[in-house]
């Protein structure tokens, strides 16, 4: 894996996103109540508070729990929870150490379907059915992994030419497509509340 993401329209960052499946994970974990580019940097801030060049799951899952809720913490914080959301990346990392042997490449490594992959995806803490999909088609649309049938267990995420999510995005244009893509999904959604209640 080494290919250029645009994710947190950051260099060093991306670069990391692009070669480590570990901090691919994490930035999609984190990607919840803060603005993208946010979650998708934490992986390089987590990685340089550690003196690291790339995250390593049997580190973070050793790792103090309140040591790490610090490391996050530091302004500026990793994330707007940044003690929550330590408990869930050591969770991620502990989680890929019993099942993985911390290989967080092999959750999707040799897969045999875009159905099993999906499966293994939302057997990820923190991962639910969305964000799952959302990986499952950034993987797909953005790093080459394409087994059978990814596009129709991404859901809508993995529809060619959309403009939906961190799958869709490849530079400063697709970005402001995919937020005004969310801006109109959230709208429609608060107009059909206020038309039913």
């Amino acid at each position: 894996m080494d290919v250029t993401l645009h994710l947190a329209q950051d260099p060093e960052a991306d670069a990391l996103l692009g070669r480590s499946p570990l901090a691919a994970l994490v930035g999609m974990l984190l990607d919840q109540q803060v603005p993208m580019e946010w979650a998708f940097k934490g992986p390089r801030t987590i990685a340089d508070r550690l003196g690291a060049e790339d995250l390593d799951a049997h580190e973070i899952a050793a790792m103090d729990p309140e040591a790490f809720a610090a490391l996050l913490s530091v302004k500026p914080a990793v994330h707007r929870y940044p003690g929550s959301m330590a408990k869930r990346v050591q969770q991620l990392c502990r989680y890929l150490v019993e099942t993985y042997d911390g290989d967080a490449e092999a959750v999707w490594r040799g897969v045999g379907s875009g159905a099993e992959l999906l499966k293994r995806l939302e057997d990820l803490p923190g991962f639910g059915k969305q964000k799952a999909q959302i990986f499952l088609a950034l993987l797909g649309k953005r790093l080459g992994v394409t087994p059978e049938g990814w596009r129709e267990a991404a859901g809508a995420y993995g529809e060619a030419r959309s403009f939906r999510s961190v799958a869709d995005i490849t530079g400063p244009e697709s970005l402001a497509r995919v937020r005004a893509h969310k801006q109109e999904t959230k709208a429609a959604a608060k107009a059909a509340k206020a038309a039913g209640g």
